[in-house]
Order: structure tokens, then C-alpha cells, then sequence
């Protein structure tokens, strides 16, 4: 298939990107690896005039189908071309399925993942990462009467606390790792921003009966009797002490997709892929918007994303510099408030498990000079999650940065390179031919 522009990703970003470069005259595609658009932020929201978000999606989705942008949903990247090449995989009920797309313009709007910190009990039934657990939620798993502790760090977490609450859980507290004094400036910063002011304030109302608790975070998760989670040991630093609960919400902000930007050759910013005012990547056909960019929020998503598209477009994007100016100073107040304290990097114990797909404890990480190292004596990073769990603990445990991004981004069946009617003679051979 050949676009014009060829998005990867259908959050808001994306989705942004995808009508301002169709509503311009661009064939344009759109690929995501999810069953329906929206992204995380936007997953399972429904038709409510009462909830801002679910208007907005309504909106955004509606304009993109107007524009005439195809999306495809499914589709998993896992090999890209600068030169304009991007394989996908999808899973049908015939088997898998690798397709080619050939793009002009490509715009990673890869979106963001939680980040995990190891402690003892992590791995426990019923330890859920935040924004994993709103999902789950969100795609029907029951939380109604369950007694919910909501930790780690970051805004998402009163969002989090919020939708559990109102699908029946029992948030028994809320646990922000930075203090107050680091939350303090960004609080007042907030009335620049009417809005995010608005709905801060509108979930700490839902949540009035429930402790926020600056500057504590969770040491232990503790099993009970059933080898499930049943309690979660917290401190503040100075005293510690046990809070029961069913399950425990816990993620530490997020970290970035840029796997694609890095095997494209993309130069990054410290974590995130390096951008001019128009979202172009190092490479002239490669843009970036939203997280992969600098995590700043849904409204700086939506704005990035639409100057890419106008900037794919040929069009102009001057009126929307002032905005996205302001949505990335919003973004870096926010990386500052919420940046991890020390403490955290002490929370494993050397038995504590740190990668969870190879079962590598954290004592056998020690005296090992990098990642590389670590992998060809522990296989550390090697499962099937190819270190998106562990690699963003292990930086902030041992300052590791991972060294190469290779092809294929996930494991790829060798079924999906054969053909329907090739026969056993010469399945190796296409298998080759299509690699």
C-alpha cells in the first residue's frame, strides 16, 4: 500500500496529524496496533456530554473520518525504512499477516508506556501498573468494592483513582512519590492553564475522602494467605507502616515509544526524539509528535500532531506556535515536579526479580559494566518484551542506556513471510525472498 503520509499510531497525536495532512489534500494512512483508535488516553471512552474527554474524542473522530484518512487498526510495526518502507503485522483469524506500506512523509506518534520501578512483591497477583489496571477497567474487568492503593508518581495517578473510584473501587489512599515542596510551583503554574486547573480540581473533588499523601511511596507488596496480594508496606522516609488492600495500583509515569525513531536513525534529546517547530525529525520526511517528543499532556499531543500534518501538508503552522510553545514549558514543569527521588533506586532487594520475562534477580545484575554485558551473562532484556519493562527500571537503577535498537521491534512467526500456497519445497526460499 502507498500513502502520501503514513502515520504510525492512532492516539490523539495521530489522529491530530492524520486530519490536518487528509483536510490538506494528502492520501494519507494510519497505522495502530490497537483494535480501535484513541490510544490509551482515549480507550473505551464513550458518547458523554459530561466528560470533556469523551466530547473531545467524539470530535477528533468524527473530523477524521470526514477527512478521508484510511486507518487501519491491528497492525503492529515491527521494521521501518527511512528510505520509506514500514512492514506491519497483524493477526487474523486465517493466521498472520505481513503487510509493506510505502510513505513520502512518515509521523511517529508512537505514543508513551507506563515505567515500572522493581520492589519486592512486584510481581505479585494483583499488583497492576496504573494506567494497565484503568485499562483493564476499561475493557471490563470488575474493581467494585475492591480496597485499591494508587501509587508511584505523576498526574495520571489522580486520573487513575478517579475513573476506579467511579467504576466502584475503594481507593483506600493515593501515594505520590515527589513532595510537596517539588509539587508546590508546579500547582501554581496551573493557572496558565485553565483547563488541566479544572480537572485536577474536578478529580481531587471526586477523591475528597481519600488521603493524597506527597512525599510517601511503597517499599513491599505483602502476600496473604492465598499467595495474592494483601497488603502493601509504605514510608514517607522516616516511618514506615502497612496498608491493607486488594490490589495495588503503582506505575511511575511514562516513558516514551521511540523505538522506530531509533532504528530510523532519528537523533534524540536526552530520552525523546529531537524536533524542529514543525515536529521534523534529523530526517527531512520524518516528523514526531506527542510523547515520543516530550511528554507534556493531551493538549500538547493534539497540537503537535496537527502541526506535523500541516507541515506534511506544505501548509502553514505559525498560528499554532504559541500553543505548542506553551504546552512543552507545561511539559517540562511537569518532568521537574514529578522527577524521581534517590530512594527509589534502594527498593530491590537481590532476590527481587527485575527482569520478569528471563527471571533475572537483581543480584545477578551486580558487577556487570552495561547492558550488553548483562545480556550475554543473564539474558536480562531478551524476553519477549525486549527490555521495554526492564530497560527503563535498570536506567534508573544503574544508569544503563540501551545500546542498539534492532529489527524486528517483536518476535515475528516465520508463517507470516510464507505465502498461502507455498509449498514445502520452496518455503524457505520465500521466507528469504520476503525478508
Amino acid at each position: 500500500m502507498r500513502a502520501e503520509v503514513l502515520v504510525i499510531g492512532a492516539g490523539p497525536a495521530g489522529i491530530a496529524a492524520a486530519t490536518a495532512a487528509a483536510e490538506n489534500g494528502c492520501k494519507v494512512i494510519v497505522l495502530d496496533d490497537n483494535v480501535t483508535a484513541g490510544g490509551q488516553i482515549w480507550r473505551g471512552a464513550t458518547v458523554d456530554s459530561a466528560n470533556t474527554q469523551d466530547v473531545a474524542k467524539q470530535r477528533a473522530m468524527e473530523r477524521l473520518q470526514r477527512s478521508g484518512a484510511q486507518v487501519l487498526n491491528g497492525r503492529s510495526v515491527f521494521s521501518a525504512d527511512a528510505s520509506g518502507t514500514v512492514q506491519t503485522l497483524q493477526e487474523t483469524a486465517s493466521g498472520n499477516v505481513v503487510e509493506q506500506f510505502h510513505f513520502e512523509k512518515l509521523v511517529l506518534a508512537t505514543g508513551a508506556r507506563e515505567r515500572f520501578l522493581p520492589f519486592p512483591g512486584w510481581t505479585l497477583p494483583g499488583v497492576f501498573g496504573a494506567g494497565g489496571l484503568q485499562a483493564l477497567v476499561k475493557g471490563g474487568y470488575s474493581v467494585a468494592g475492591k480496597k485499591i492503593v494508587v501509587a508511584g508518581t505523576g498526574p495520571l495517578l489522580l486520573a487513575v483513582a478517579t475513573h476506579l473510584a467511579e467504576d466502584g473501587a475503594v481507593i483506600s489512599s493515593v501515594l505520590e512519590q515527589a513532595t510537596l515542596a517539588q509539587l508546590a510551583p508546579f500547582a501554581a503554574s496551573l493557572w496558565t492553564h485553565p483547563a488541566k486547573l479544572v480537572q485536577g480540581a474536578r478529580f481531587r473533588v471526586k477523591l475528597w475522602k481519600t488521603p493524597y499523601r506527597a512525599g510517601c511511596w511503597v517499599i513491599e507488596a505483602i502476600a496473604g494467605s492465598g499467595q495474592t496480594l494483601a497488603s502493601v508496606r509504605v514510608t514517607d522516609g522516616t516511618r514506615t507502616w502497612t496498608e491493607p488492600c486488594d490490589l495495588l495500583a503503582c506505575g511511575y509515569h511514562l516513558v516514551p515509544n521511540t523505538e522506530i525513531a531509533a532504528f530510523l536513525g532519528c537523533a534524540f534529546r536526552e530520552s525523546f526524539v529531537q524536533v524542529d517547530s514543525a515536529q521534523r525529525t534529523s530526517l527531512p520526511n520524518v516528523f514526531c509528535a506527542g510523547e515520543p517528543a516530550g511528554i507534556a499532556g493531551l493538549e500538547a499531543a493534539l497540537v503537535q500532531g496537527e502541526i506535523a500534518g500541516l507541515a506534511c501538508a506544505g501548509r502553514s503552522h505559525a498560528s499554532l506556535q504559541r500553543r505548542s510553545a506553551a504546552e512543552r514549558a507545561f511539559g517540562d514543569r511537569m518532568e521537574k515536579a514529578f522527577a524521581l527521588r534517590a530512594e527509589l533506586r534502594s527498593l530491590p532487594r537481590p532476590d527481587t526479580i527485575v527482569c520478569r520475562c528471563e527471571d533475572v534477580p537483581f543480584a545477578r545484575l551486580q558487577g556487570h559494566q552495561g547492558w550488553t554485558d548483562a545480556k550475554l551473562q543473564t539474558r536480562c532484556g531478551m524476553g519477549p518484551c525486549q527490555g521495554r519493562i526492564c530497560g527503563p527500571a535498570i536506567e534508573q537503577l544503574l544508569g544503563w542506556r540501551p545500546v542498539s535498537i534492532r529489527q524486528p521491534l517483536f518476535p515475528v512467526p516465520l508463517q507470516a513471510f510464507c505465502f498461502p500456497d507455498a509449498s514445502e519445497n520452496n518455503t524457505t526460499e520465500l521466507i528469504k525472498e520476503k525478508a
